[in-house]
């Protein structure tokens, strides 16, 4: 497992009512349960045992310990018996950590032949679970529910997932964001109100003239970018003109340059999102591509254009893509409306995470073609096959709204030796008809984060957690029914955040 992001307390509940044999047997059993999911739960987390709980007192205490505990991204809570739920109520209120309820037992199967009273009254989650899941219910709170034995696969994948949604979150809630510039003008999407974002999500977002970043290049000496361009020559395949005595290697210096610098303010700053913009590069020689698509590939999140809301939900996607698995900042560029199947060629000028590739990425340089601007350096490459989704945020003015659409990325149909650029061919569900007119429907961004290791279920996730709505574009899509949802959605959350 890779190097864990946060803990999650599994939290049991009980009474004292049983006497401390019993309680010890529950204890005992439900440290049991606890390294069945350790070995069916695959994202990397700590899931951490807490004694059991049989008082309002214990209840707040461990829930008020987990909101202030920085390591805790979220708690999975079980009734092992029968713990009436009023002692949740003070818990529960004081909890600001994302919830999952597991209803379980401690046995797969009932011992048909020897069942007697004893073993019932140890083995009540059935009816403990659904006393405390009905308050839950009449707090409002947000919280997944998982039901299923904990050795069952199907159980570990959808805690897996939400676990994955819990690194989001804590993700979101820290996430700082440096804007090099201002977002392109007169354009509306890639525009939102950052208080809002703020206030809903916890990120901040952050202005910086893009003169910092050209004075810190300028800083950057030919040494530094010289031994960075070695790791270039090594990691990467590097057009000849490139490389160390080539025609153009200066190029490639000044763009290890951007990289050096970029990286610098960064870290210096505590940032994880950025975004850049080709109309406001001030005295920087080229528009920032490889730089950026190094970056992303360490998991921080970009937006081309200033669009931040997209460069920041690709940091948050980042945090929950599993090891091996690619994610990256995207956009709807050219369709290829036939013959044979409807496609999308998602590319942008320059920056695409190499995460998504299915090759060893090729580093050139080509004009742009529009920035006004130096030739600028870039990996090239197209994204393998695989099955994924593209996803963005978006203000819709009174709200959030993530719309994720499922996709299937293919190879393009032919070759394209004229478009050196980082780019995904892909067929989106239902159709491209169907999938474009609802996207365009749910008034979606063409930026997006394409991710093929993202769940659809951990993307749902987060947006309980969030508290955000989301609109889902799949196979099942129907357009009749995508506007009405629309439309109960609208109302609904209008309603919601009126009283929340």
């Amino acid at each position: 497992m890779a190097v864990s992001k946060g803990q999650i307390w599994f939290l049991t509940g009980s009474q004292n009512l049983y006497g401390e044999d019993t309680l010890k047997q529950v204890a005992e059993q439900s440290k049991t349960v606890l390294s069945q999911l350790e070995a069916q739960v695959s994202a990397p987390v700590d899931l951490v045992w807490k004694p059991v709980l049989k008082t309002p007192e214990m209840i707040r205490e461990v829930m008020l310990e987990a909101s202030r505990d920085e390591n805790c991204i979220g708690v999975i809570t079980w009734m092992h018996t029968f713990s009436p739920a009023k002692m949740w109520i003070n818990g529960l209120n004081a909890l600001t950590k994302p919830l999952l309820h597991l209803h379980t037992q401690a046995g797969q199967s009932l011992p048909w032949s020897t069942l007697d009273m004893d073993f019932m009254n140890l083995n009540q989650a059935a009816h403990g679970d659904r006393e405390y899941a009905h308050l839950v219910a009449r707090t409002g709170m947000a919280r997944k529910i998982v039901v299923g034995h904990p050795t069952e696969k199907s159980v570990g994948e959808r805690i897996t997932n939400w676990s994955f949604a819990a690194i989001g979150w804590k993700t979101s809630q820290n996430l700082k964001l440096a804007r090099f510039g201002d977002n392109m003008r007169f354009v509306a999407v890639t525009d939102g109100d950052k208080v809002a974002a703020q206030l809903k999500l916890g990120m901040s977002i952050e202005q910086l003239g893009v003169n910092t970043l050209a004075e810190a290049v300028e800083k950057v000496s030919d040494a530094e970018a010289e031994k960075l361009t070695q790791v270039y020559e090594v990691e990467y395949d590097v057009a000849a003109e490139l490389r160390a005595g080539g025609a153009r290697h200066e190029s490639l210096v000044y763009g290890a340059k951007i990289e050096i610098a970029l990286r610098a303010i960064l870290e210096a700053g505590g940032f994880h999102a950025f975004t850049s913009n080709f109309e406001d590069l001030g005295t920087l020689r080229q528009l920032p591509g490889l730089a950026v698509q190094r970056l992303m590939a360490e998991g921080y999140g970009f937006g081309g254009e200033g669009d931040w809301k997209t460069s920041a939900m690709g940091a948050i996607m980042k945090s929950m893509t599993p090891a091996g698995g690619g994610t990256s900042f995207m956009e709807d560029y050219t369709y290829h409306f036939g013959p044979g199947t409807p496609k999308i060629l998602g590319a942008h000028m320059l920056e695409v995470c190499p995460t998504i590739s299915g090759q060893k990425p090729r580093i050139e340089i080509h004009p742009l073609g529009i920035g006004g601007k130096e030739d600028p350096v870039r990996m090239v490459f197209t994204a393998k096959p695989s099955e994924g989704r593209v996803v963005c945020l978006v203000d819709i003015g009174d709200r959030f709204r993530i719309i994720s659409n499922e996709i299937k990325i293919v190879e393009p149909t032919e070759d394209l030796p004229k478009l050196p650029v980082a780019r995904a061919v892909w067929e989106p569900l239902p159709t491209l008809a169907a999938s474009a007119e609802a996207w365009m429907l749910a008034g979606g961004s063409h930026h997006t984060v394409l991710t093929n290791s993202v769940s659809a279920e951990t993307i749902e996730d987060f947006a309980r957690i969030a508290g955000v709505e989301l609109v889902q574009i799949d196979a099942d899509t129907n357009l009749r029914a995508f506007r009405k949802e629309l439309q109960y959605a609208s109302a609904y959350h209008r309603f919601a955040d009126a009283i929340g």
